[in-house]
């Protein structure tokens, strides 16, 4: 029996990177049907072809802005319409726009907080909406070391994932009576993963005046067990939170940093 047989589960920010990673993990896991929701429609369909090649998981893309309420309650709708109900959300759909404070555009603030934060709420209240009546569930934030310790010239990432913490203590003790457990998962710096590769050397570079190479030896010296954070790492923990062998956990936010933060 694996360990998340049958369960219906949605992992938002899925068409690439770290939530690819996880929605495969969780469809290897034993579950029978698994939304695909990204803004890029056309990568989350991809994903969720190769999940129903590859897996006895049937899993379904969804077009979802996870900032825009409208664009949330139609996910889980769909989740639910497809597979007759929801057990399991993961919310990994975050962005990163890093500046100096005395440079940062508001905008950028607002669309990181929007994302990160409002999205994660949006998200998560739609999810329990539909988790309630069955009396079960799991939501599981993907969050950031950035949710413990202030990030340099990085201040709307860090506020957002400060507020995910606080976020998923207080709708752990809100959903606690109805049987739904909320917990976050804190990664370390996945230095070879999408977002990293794409975006963020280029930057920090730009933000800390180094060459992307020194970012990532800064980044790695930081490091107690002196390597990058991986997608496995990380899937580890979320396969976990979502599975009974995490029942008696709720209103946590587990480190995977290699070390590097260890509140």
């Amino acid at each position: 029996m694996k360990r998340l047989e049958g369960r219906i589960a949605i992992v938002t920010g899925a068409a690439q990177g770290l939530g690819e990673a996880i929605a495969l993990r969780l469809a290897a896991e034993g579950c029978a049907g698994l939304v695909v929701a990204d803004m890029n429609v056309e990568k989350a369909t991809a994903v969720a072809s190769a999940i129903s090649s590859r897996t006895s998981c049937r899993a379904i893309a969804v077009r979802t802005n996870v900032s825009d309420e409208a664009d949330v309650a139609a996910m889980v709708q769909a989740a639910t319409d497809a597979f007759g109900r929801l057990d399991l959300l993961v919310a990994n759909a975050g962005i990163l726009k890093a500046h100096d404070l005395v440079d940062f555009p508001a905008a950028d603030w607002r669309a990181v907080i929007d994302v990160n934060l409002t999205g994660y709420f949006l998200c998560a209240q739609a999810a329990a909406r539909a988790m309630i009546p069955n009396k079960s569930g799991s939501i599981v934030q993907v969050n950031s070391k950035s949710g413990k310790k202030g990030s340099f010239r990085n201040s709307a990432y860090a506020a957002s994932k400060f507020g995910g913490v606080g976020l998923t203590q207080s709708i752990a003790l809100d959903l606690a009576p109805h049987g739904v457990r909320v917990n976050a998962v804190c990664p370390g710096n996945l230095l070879d993963g999408t977002l990293w590769q794409e975006s963020l050397y280029a930057q920090y570079a730009k933000t800390q005046g180094l060459s992307a190479e020194e970012v990532r030896r800064k980044y790695e010296a930081q490091v107690p067990l002196g390597r990058s954070c991986a997608y496995e790492d990380v899937c580890n923990v979320v396969a976990f939170l979502c599975s009974d062998e995490s029942s008696y956990m709720t209103g946590q936010a587990i480190n995977v940093t290699g070390g590097q933060e260890m509140r």
